[in-house]
């Protein structure tokens, strides 16, 4: 199979997502409908190069010097693009035992992240180890369920930003996972866990009030607590998971109490999957559609 056709196709079939209480918009309004492309990943702990090429599942695929290579490609396919990610990008291969982080920072700005979250192995080398690596990340690193206003990352890490692609206005904010009992707490030290749910209903209305056309939230909290996030809290448009190395064939869709359809994707671990969303948003913002193919790395 030709690699355009490939990125065109994935892995697997696309799958049609609407996202407002219209499934489908007129012809016409299409012909006028403004893309957008996320792509995602999670937990790619410091999966620089692929994985060994010894015969296991996983031999020669995988790792962030792959991914960038067919991130370039869809690139060169879709002109609107988001590239997020959801924590868990330090720890996990002797990179990170030797530069602390500072390689994964860089080769993901390289690749042109325009947000990412933190996940609990982000503080395996304590705040200290954050705050020394920080200065290598040319994207956003956003929390809103941190409170560090009692540490040396006091102000470090917005809550959330609001993205503007070609008049569409996209509000992305970040969750972490509970760091007690799964983080030593010396390397964590005053940071305050707040409430995930609260907190997204906070963020929610933020980002709606700031007439965002979508909500997203990065989420380190796992699959389980995911799906529990989107019947809990109304508004969110997309949940872009990390933390359970969960690889979704592809994504979930929950629809709430009130009627409100949340897509759930997550991508596995190590870089061996990159999740590709399409959205097209016609005249009327209330009408949009949704395809999904998780893309493997070989």
């Amino acid at each position: 199979m030709q690699r355009r056709e490939f990125l065109k196709r994935g892995t697997l079939a696309g799958i049609g997502l609407g996202l407002s209480n219209s499934l489908w918009a007129t012809e016409s309004e299409f012909a006028q409908a403004k893309k957008l492309t996320i792509l995602h990943t999670n937990d790619m702990h410091s999966r620089i190069e692929p994985f060994p090429n010894d015969g296991s599942r996983n031999a020669n695929q995988g790792g962030m010097t792959k991914l960038a290579t067919l991130i370039n490609e869809v690139r060169n396919e879709e002109e609107n693009i988001l590239l997020l990610d959801s924590g868990d990008f330090f720890q996990g291969t002797p990179y990170f035992n030797v530069y602390g982080g500072e390689l994964e920072l860089k080769l993901m700005s390289q690749m042109g992240y325009d947000a990412s979250t933190l996940g609990n192995h982000e503080f395996d080398n304590g705040l200290e180890g954050i705050a020394k690596q920080l200065e290598h990340a040319q994207f956003d690193i956003l929390c809103s369920n941190y409170d560090f206003s009692d540490t040396i990352l006091k102000n470090a890490f917005p809550a959330y930003k609001i993205f503007s692609k070609k008049g569409l206005k996209i509000g992305v904010f970040g969750l972490g996972i509970k760091l007690e009992g799964l983080v030593s707490a010396k390397n964590y030290g005053n940071t305050k866990f707040l409430d995930p749910v609260s907190v997204s209903n906070e963020m929610v209305k933020e980002l709606k009030s700031k007439k965002c056309d979508l909500v997203i939230c990065l989420s380190h909290l796992g699959y389980q607590s995911d799906l529990k996030l989107s019947d809990e809290v109304t508004g969110i448009d997309l949940i872009l998971g990390g933390h359970s190395h969960t690889f979704l064939d592809q994504p979930v869709i929950k629809i709430d109490a009130h009627n409100h359809k949340t897509i759930i994707n997550q991508v596995g671990t190590g870089a061996l999957r990159l999740g590709k969303l399409d959205f097209e948003f016609s005249k009327n913002p209330q009408t949009s559609f949704a395809s999904a193919r998780n893309l493997h790395v070989y």
